[in-house]
């Protein structure tokens, strides 16, 4: 990636039994709340225990982006910087924020959370990018 490009990942953290609605809609709202148009998103992140969660495998497919597993190590890394510090998150992934870490591990060293996760419906959802601040 060139120094100037920008990477914007979605991480998402949901329920089982999500649908793929649920989520778009947590997406949409995310997006909105940073002014980000679909169309920016270069990837969607979650963790792996939510690697078959067909609300978020569907969701990704919709959008045309592939389904991002965070791995542990990178996760780990990232949960130092999480906004969110949920003890349900917590208690299922052993992470502040699934969403959170999830995005923030996708994007690498350099990325960086635009603002706390979205709870929407069962669905969490927090976008990162390697971009820098405006």
């Amino acid at each position: 990636m060139a120094l100037e490009e920008t990477m914007i990942c979605a991480g998402f953290g949901a329920r089982k039994g999500v649908t793929r609605d649920a989520v778009l809609a947590a997406l949409d709202a995310a997006l909105t709340t940073h002014d980000i148009a679909r169309d920016r998103l270069d990837a969607v992140a979650t963790v792996p225990r939510k690697r078959d969660e067909p609300g978020l495998t569907d969701a990704a497919k919709a959008l045309g982006l592939p389904l991002v597993i965070a791995d542990d190590a990178a996760l780990q890394a990232a949960a130092t910087h999480c906004l969110t510090r949920s003890k349900q998150a917590r208690s299922a992934t052993g992470l502040p924020s699934a969403s959170e870490a999830s995005a923030l591990a996708v994007c690498g060293p350099a990325g960086r959370l635009l603002g706390p996760r979205i709870t929407l419906d069962g669905v969490t959802c927090a976008i990162a990018t390697t971009g820098r601040k405006s």
